[in-house]
């Protein structure tokens, strides 16, 4: 006969970092005895995605950067087809230009449904659908015989796109602990950003996706687990927590689509982050403008050299990963020893945002100062590095922060998070080009210098205050279980 499954008959402990995963999961109330029919992992079950093997972890973890890396490429690939459009199709810059943003506004839509529903169905099969019908639109729009047609496909190509951004970090935090997170993250977060340095391979990371990436939220797997248990044993009794959520599809779809934005709205902290991180995102769109006009224009390069500028960026992004894992997560492992058994502070993420948001400002002054036709293309040209590494620790500070503090509403927190950082990031661009021409690139890099020193306290402030502020929440790990209040 075979073995029985492994059914957990142990009182469910509620410690910090079990509520963190299960806040916004229905649970029975407190008894005096155990329930031994609520289906749990096991200490070392192997279902666990935490204790999965290493090198499966890092599998996931470097499928799932690629995924972004492929869809923030999508977002400005066209960027450098601009004049071909116009010629192309006879519109005006501005209309050409679209093609990138509309892909962007695309993100404002996607994560309000890929990140509640994959907590409400899982990763997998969101990753799956969404993947393929971005898929499917990149080639319609390379089919496109009008400029309605681009624009059209664009949109929802950016729409279906934006699940890798909205899920990708809550993967990574399925799979890894507090301890392993922030090196697997270092990795992840190089690829918003050095996406426009390669090539698109949707079609291989669909396939990717259908026969790799397994399931990983904890939630669904052990519903699945309960599912299979009920029917070795003939004995109905057997639930998972998520089994107890029994809402009507209104009330499903309200809370897919209002659950990101009573996390946001309500978090101090998190309207704080994404202010932040949007700026941070739209600065990096701005510069698909802005670049031309000074290394173009300024500096005569064909459109070919002139890609070539961006290069700087990601190079300073692999440096930054290289420097988070040889000096600041040892720091942190040391922190989680020192900590034990409670968590790390979230907090303790941040300082490497305070070294960043400093650098951040100042490659702006040094891209500004250096734009002048006279000078040399390398002093402009190498401040890209600056703005790599700063943009990589920054990134890499606040989407650990987010995790650390919204751990159970992670893809949520992330999903509103990334519809903000989209505006931005759909906005800056149509305007761009504009600026830079009447302010001249050497005031439009110093006005966005000038904002970026003006953002440089969130990090600092957060350090100090973050504490207070999520013992206030209703949703960081310090305060009870909203268990219902999300439903």
């Amino acid at each position: 006969m075979p073995d029985s499954p492994r059914v957990s008959t142990s009182p469910i402990i509620h410690t910090e970092e079990n509520n963190k995963e299960d806040a916004f999961i229905s649970v029975p109330e407190n008894k005096s005895t155990p329930d031994p029919y609520l289906v749990s992992f096991d200490e070392d079950d192997p279902a666990n995605p935490k204790n999965w093997s290493f090198a499966k972890k890092w599998y996931l973890t470097l499928a799932a950067g690629l995924l972004v890396l492929n869809a923030t490429f999508s977002s400005s690939a066209p960027s450098s087809l601009v004049p071909t459009l116009m010629h192309e199709f006879g519109v005006s810059r501005e209309v050409g230009t679209l093609t990138v943003s509309l892909f962007v506004c695309g993100y404002c839509v996607g994560p309000l449904l890929w990140g509640p529903l994959s907590e409400q169905y899982g990763r997998r099969p969101i990753f799956i659908i969404s993947f393929f019908l971005y898929m499917c639109f990149q080639i319609g729009c390379a089919l496109s015989q009008n400029i309605a047609s681009v624009l059209i496909l664009r949109f929802l190509g950016g729409t279906f796109a934006a699940a890798p951004l909205a899920n990708s970090g809550a993967l990574i935090s399925d799979i890894w602990d507090a301890k392993g997170r922030g090196t697997a993250l270092a990795i992840f977060t190089v690829a918003p950003f050095a996406g426009p340095a390669i090539g698109p391979v949707a079609g291989v990371c669909w396939l990717l996706i259908v026969f790799t990436i397994p399931e990983t939220y904890t939630p669904v797997l052990l519903a699945k687990k309960a599912k299979e248990v009920r029917k070795h044993t003939g004995d109905e009794k057997y639930y998972a927590a998520m089994d107890l959520q029994n809402f009507t599809l209104a009330q499903r779809v309200e809370s897919i689509l209002a659950r990101p934005f009573k996390v946001l709205v309500t978090e101090p902290m998190l309207i704080a982050i994404t202010l932040y991180m949007s700026f941070v995102y739209g600065c990096i769109y701005l510069l698909f403008e802005a670049y031309p006009v000074v290394f173009t224009k300024g500096h005569n390069l064909n459109a070919g050299v002139s890609g070539l500028m961006f290069l700087p960026l990601p190079i300073g992004g692999f440096i930054a990963v290289v420097t988070y894992i040889l000096f600041f997560n040892p720091s942190y492992e040391r922190k989680v020893q020192e900590c034990a058994p409670n968590p790390v502070p979230p907090e303790f993420r941040l300082r490497i945002a305070m070294v960043a948001a400093p650098s951040f400002a100042i490659s702006f002054f040094w891209f500004a100062w250096t734009s002048f036709p006279s000078i040399s293309i390398w002093a402009p040209m190498t401040s890209g590095a600056l703005l790599g590494w700063s943009i990589c620790f920054i990134f890499l500070a606040l989407f650990n922060y987010i995790i650390d503090a919204y751990l159970a509403l992670a893809a949520s927190a992330l999903a509103a998070n990334t519809v903000v950082r989209s505006l931005f990031g759909a906005g800056f661009p149509l305007f761009a080009t504009q600026m830079y021409d009447r302010l001249g690139p050497e005031w439009a890099s110093t006005l966005l210098g000038c904002i970026a020193l003006i953002m440089m306290p969130i990090p600092f402030v957060l350090t100090k205050y973050g504490p207070i502020l999520r013992r206030k929440s209703k949703y960081a790990p310090s305060a009870p279980p909203p268990s219902s209040s999300l439903a």
